[in-house]
């Protein structure tokens, strides 16, 4: 051995958190929206209902961040009920 050593360090940096993003549309009513969201998060009316209209007001809104696996699998959901979203990584 020559004195020095080779040492491979292997990144095990965290997936960064991704957002679950809906966009609005022109075609979904609100209470449409608001229950949809109640359905596949579980979310509470109140919750619901805000995030719809920040959805209706600004034009999109992040309703969910987390592991990637889990937020592809609410923006299929989503997007099975005809909502316009999509999935981006959290700037967090």
């Amino acid at each position: 051995m020559s004195g020095t050593e080779t040492v491979t360090l292997e990144s095990t940096s965290l997936d960064v958190p991704w957002n679950v993003v809906v966009h609005d549309d022109p075609v979904n009513l609100m209470d449409y929206v608001t229950w949809v969201f109640v359905k596949v998060f579980g979310y509470s009316e109140v919750r619901a209902t805000k995030l719809m209209m920040e959805v209706h007001q600004a034009g999109r809104s992040v309703v969910w961040t987390g592991e990637r696996e889990r937020a592809e699998l609410y923006t299929q959901q989503l997007q099975s009920f005809q909502l316009k979203t999509s999935l981006e990584k959290s700037g967090d």
